[in-house]
């Protein structure tokens, strides 16, 4: 099985060197993807494209497979399923193409639509008409149409090598991970910060991840499962890291000293205070929060202005500029609409007349009044783990759960999967199988029937582990781990 992968067009229009850099990272990238579920993955770098060859495997399951993995990969313009032929003569190329496209052409109008690179005997336009001619006479098309057909058959010609191509996919563009430094993202949970993380890994960014803990762990635990799904989705090349703040002391220092007209943005000073010396550790050149322009008090430009003062820091907002609802859009286009959505929230600071100009007077004022040394506690208590790690570490301290590999008589496997990693890759069960997406299973739980056990699975058991040992934790007992 092959795919012809093309650089996203702003790759392709940097210096040869930067160029040739970036395109042997989204090689690297790729191969690192790809080999994870198709061991005989082999990837080969152009100076125009990248080849894949899934050595062995040709069946649609396959390819669906691989086309959801190649569409996630930051610097992909598009992909294409091909199949590859010798290329001969006009006669030759066009039984070639017809043994790919022409009983799929019935009842539907076409055009063909051809590029060529090198020396032969024929230019497109003649290419493209004799082997339309050919489709048209033989096989049971509607006729063709140039202007809007209902299928259009794309060939090119290489050299002596003819490429015939099945299907055609929109990539995600931006650059490869990897090749754009590296940046530490304020995570909370909700969309906008998930939405900013998501734009910055697709920017070519390593994005580690710093979520501010303010006394919650049920909130922790969701933004460690969204986190771990936005790097496994979208960035999952390179390794980063998930730290965790405590932040509960800090809040309670705000509350007690600071006016409550100046408490949300004093918060955000004391969070980008702490994430500069996370970020040197860490490596990162920048912070990225989720904020936009108004959105809220504390995101007025004059707000916003004397919380970049507390620090040296640059500090990234690629959503400054736009609106909830094409945020939330987004969020639901990478596919984590759901899960934020679930995450619950936890507000440590509680203002009920926030201003939306703060004075940088009255910030010095009132920073003057606290005890800066609990930044100093919260940095030293703060926890790093690899974000691969993450979702085991959760697991620590919850309700221990079985793991079965036989369902029994009664038992029903609920696959808890995203949706689009069903598609591609489905499961089969003898006995009785549920799907309820691992977002809408807390709220779907209650209401299955509490005499059957239920077997919670996804393909690597971690994100079905932490799952049932949140519901174990809410008492039911009626949940275990399905290991096949």
């Amino acid at each position: 099985m092959h795919f012809i992968l093309r650089l996203f067009p702003e790759i392709t229009i940097k210096s040869p060197s930067v160029r040739k850099r970036m395109a042997r990272q989204l090689a690297d990238n790729t191969r690192i993807i790809l080999r994870r579920e198709y061991p005989s993955a082999r990837v080969k770098q152009d100076w125009d494209k990248l080849d894949v060859n899934i050595r062995g495997l040709e069946d649609a399951v396959t390819a669906k497979g691989v086309s959801a993995l190649l569409s996630r990969i930051p610097g992909i313009a598009n992909f294409s399923r091909v199949r590859i032929f010798e290329a001969g003569d006009l006669q030759q190329i066009y039984e070639d193409t017809a043994s790919v496209w022409g009983e799929a052409l019935a009842g539907k109008t076409f055009r063909v639509r051809a590029k060529r690179v090198g020396e032969h005997d024929f230019g497109s336009i003649e290419l493209e008409r004799y082997v339309g001619g050919g489709l048209n006479q033989n096989f049971d098309a509607a006729g063709v149409n140039l202007k809007e057909p209902d299928v259009t058959v794309h060939i090119e010609v290489r050299g002596d090598v003819l490429y015939v191509i099945e299907q055609k996919t929109q990539g995600l563009g931006g650059f490869p991970v990897g090749t754009q430094g590296q940046v530490l993202s304020l995570v909370s949970g909700g969309f906008d910060s998930t939405v900013a993380s998501y734009q910055c890994i697709k920017r070519g960014l390593r994005t580690h991840y710093c979520f501010f803990n303010l006394g919650g762990k049920a909130h922790e635990l969701g933004v460690k499962e969204l986190s771990y799904y936005l790097w496994n989705r979208y960035g999952s090349s390179h390794r980063v890291r998930f730290i965790t703040v405590p932040f509960e002391e800090v809040v309670k220092e705000i509350i007690e000293k600071v006016d409550p007209a100046c408490m949300g943005v004093v918060l955000k000073r004391m969070m980008f205070r702490t994430a500069e010396k996370i970020a040197m550790r860490a490596k990162a050149e920048a912070l990225v929060t989720g904020e936009a322009v108004a959105q809220v008090s504390s995101q007025t430009l004059t707000n916003l202005k004397c919380i970049d003062q507390a620090t040296d820091a640059l500090v990234i907002r690629p959503l400054a500029l736009m609106n909830k609802g094409d945020i939330i859009d987004e969020a639901r286009f990478i596919g984590a609409e759901a899960l934020a959505a679930s995450i619950p929230e936890y507000c440590g600071v509680i203002s009920i007349k926030p201003s939306a100009s703060v004075k940088m007077h009255q910030l010095e004022a009132a920073e003057a009044h606290m005890d800066m040394t609990v930044l100093d506690r919260a940095l030293e208590a703060s926890k790093a783990q690899l974000i691969d790690e993450v979702m085991a570490d959760v697991e620590k301290g919850q309700a221990e759960v079985d793991h079965v590999a036989v369902p029994q008589a009664g038992d029903v496997v609920v696959d808890i999967r995203h949706p689009d990693e069903i598609e591609f890759k489905p499961l089969t069960v003898s006995g009785a199988l549920e799907v309820i997406p691992f977002y809408n299973l807390n709220e779907a739980y209650s209401a299955l029937d509490a005499t059957k056990r239920y077997l919670l699975y996804c393909d690597k058991g971690v994100m079905s582990q932490l799952h049932a040992s949140h519901l174990k934790d809410e008492g039911h007992r009626n949940v275990a781990v399905y290991r096949p």
